[in-house]
């Protein structure tokens, strides 16, 4: 009665607790590297507080775009770098968490194949 009211649970609700805590891991995943927003802003000046039209003389103004230039190209790498590892890590997660489910899924079954083996005589260190 106890083992069938386990794997009752562990294959329906217990299962589902495990999707749902791996789907809120790499919801966290894409919320703390924010892959999209750092896609939408790829070449947006880097920590620039005045990257607005700068009037004046063409010296000033010319000043003011090479600035915003180089704002933008290191913002771009920058902001590269961390959606690669943004990405890794998400389809590393992706990967790990695949694998959580399905040896969820094989955990009870373990025992029945234990015995199973231990029975037949199998020796995993004499193949």
């Amino acid at each position: 009665m106890v083992i069938v009211g386990l794997l009752s649970w562990w294959y329906t609700i217990g299962w589902k607790q495990a999707a749902e805590r791996t789907a809120l891991r790499l919801a966290g995943i894409l919320d703390y590297f924010s892959l999209g927003l750092l896609a939408r802003s790829l070449f947006a000046p880097f920590r620039q507080i005045s990257a607005g039209k700068v009037n004046g003389p063409l010296a000033v103004q010319l000043r003011a775009w090479v600035d915003q230039l180089i704002s933008r190209v290191i913002g771009a790498v920058i902001r590269s770098m961390v959606l690669v590892i943004g990405a890794v890590t998400l389809l590393l997660s992706v990967t790990v968490s695949g694998v959580y489910l399905v040896l969820w899924a094989l955990v009870p079954l373990l025992p029945v194949i234990g015995l199973t083996l231990m029975l037949t005589g199998w020796i995993p260190w004499h193949l």
